[in-house]
């Protein structure tokens, strides 16, 4: 095959990313209202701040918006995880960091697939978030085994879908018509499908060890849990969920609201009651299952490990309880902890708690050796360059675990020990996670190059 007939990963990951968002829309119809609501308020975000729709504009974030999405899959043994991450090489997707969501009350630890180059990012920043349950946190050991049994007798892949994959991996790339049979397929592993390969004892047997338990181990597939379309203003967008009658989440996870947004905001429509059917003959042959739920998120500044350390002090000090044990009003301890977080670009970049990216102005681009002469600091206070924020594309375990507790139906919290397993889940994946930090960093100083400064 001559290499000029093959779609690029990142176009692959695009018509992916769209087929993902239409198999969605038409399986959970409140994600088709999430995305009109989500529309709305990011147009009148715009509208009500121009310079905010010139810096997405300069960082390449602007047209990436409205396509921009992230997912979460949960899978139940090494050997998915490892399939799943040859198959998001087809899309240019890499696995980058590691979330033990363990100490938080989820048995699973998980790594974001995504795209780790800038052109690529600005192209379709598409991930999704995968988890890899962790059966050796089921404390009864006959459930255990038995769920151990269940998951490796399945196969969530379709043969065509693997054989694409390991023909990409032979050609190097796939042509159009392959990649159009590999979106197809593909979507087979993330389709929901009602009805569960296990009798109705063994569900609720799995769904009394945890709620997630279940939903990974009890079906022909791992399903998308959610879709997640990218807010400018989150707090707008709750708003407008509860005055639609959306169930929304009372508390939106991560750092409170904020001039310069950092991090992760996440909040989210409550899970669907589902039908599910269980096998022919069973005692109970019909009954409802609560996976798929509908999320939004808002963007802000990539932290650099000084900041990320400050904000989870920070945050570590809002959560914990008061004197008398209880939480007390969390979001106004939550803002009052944070005000001591910097909240404007030039202290957050002069104090090296944030990345940013460089670019050269109209008098910049006039003027190189002008730009050249001065320092970084001199270079913006003479109008030669701009420093935007280099954009967060991963998750932070702590919301994620109180996105995921929130929707699975129950008040459970379960309190497995911290037992972060960094080097057992990499073996699983078969590759070593990348560093989100590095990244950023190549990010900043790949733009200070382009400029003429290299810091």
């Amino acid at each position: 095959m001559n290499a000029s007939t093959q779609l690029s990963p990142d176009e692959i990951r695009s018509l992916f990313a769209q087929a993902m968002s239409r198999m969605y829309r038409d399986e959970v119809p409140l994600y088709g209202a999430l995305m009109e609501l989500v529309s709305e308020v990011n147009a009148a975000t715009l509208a009500d701040d121009p310079s905010l729709a010139a810096r997405l504009q300069r960082s390449d974030a602007l047209d990436r918006l409205d396509a921009e999405r992230h997912g979460a899959i949960r899978v139940g043994t090494p050997r998915e995880l490892a399939t799943l991450r040859r198959l998001f090489a087809v899309m240019g997707m890499q696995p980058v960091g590691y979330y033990d969501l363990a100490v938080a009350g989820v048995p699973v630890h998980a790594t974001a697939f995504r795209p780790v180059e800038a052109a690529a990012l600005a192209r379709n920043p598409f991930r999704v978030f995968t988890s890899l349950l962790r059966l050796e946190l089921i404390e009864d050991a006959a459930l255990r085994e038995e769920a151990a049994a269940i998951l490796d007798a399945r196969e969530i892949f379709t043969p065509r879908a693997l054989a694409l994959i390991e023909r990409f991996e032979q050609a190097g790339g796939l042509s159009a018509d392959e990649a159009d049979e590999f979106v197809t397929e593909a979507l087979e592993t993330f389709r929901w499908h009602s009805e569960a390969t296990v009798s109705h004892a063994t569900y609720q047997a799995l769904l009394s060890a945890h709620r997630l338990i279940a939903d990974v181990v009890c079906f022909r597939g791992p399903h998308i849990n959610h879709l997640t379309p990218r807010t400018l203003d989150i707090d707008a967008a709750q708003d407008a969920m509860q005055a639609r009658g959306i169930d929304a989440k009372a508390v939106i996870e991560g750092p409170p609201r904020r001039r310069c947004p950092i991090l992760l905001r996440q909040t989210s429509f409550k899970a669907l009651q589902e039908p599910v059917l269980f096998p022919a003959g069973d005692s109970a042959d019909a009954g409802t299952h609560t996976a798929r739920f509908g999320e939004i998120e808002q963007r802000g500044l990539a932290l650099t490990p000084k900041g990320r350390a400050l904000y989870d002090s920070l945050l570590a000090r809002a959560r914990e309880s008061d004197g008398a044990g209880s939480t007390g009003d969390y979001a106004a301890r939550l803002a009052a902890a944070f005000d001591e977080f910097p909240d404007d670009d030039d202290t957050l970049r002069r104090d090296g708690l944030g990345y940013y990216r460089y670019a050269l102005t109209d008098a910049g681009r006039a003027d190189p050796p002008a730009v050249a002469r001065g320092n970084v600091d001199d270079a913006i206070a003479a109008g030669l360059v701009t420093a935007d924020p280099v954009v967060y594309e991963d998750f932070l375990p702590v919301s994620a675990a109180g996105i995921f507790q929130s929707n699975l139906g129950g008040g459970e919290q379960r309190a497995y020990a911290a037992q972060a397993n960094r080097d057992a889940f990499e073996a699983a994946l078969g590759a070593k996670v990348h560093d989100e930090f590095g990244i950023y960093a190549r990010i900043e100083r790949d733009s200070l190059m382009a400029v003429g400064l290299e810091g």
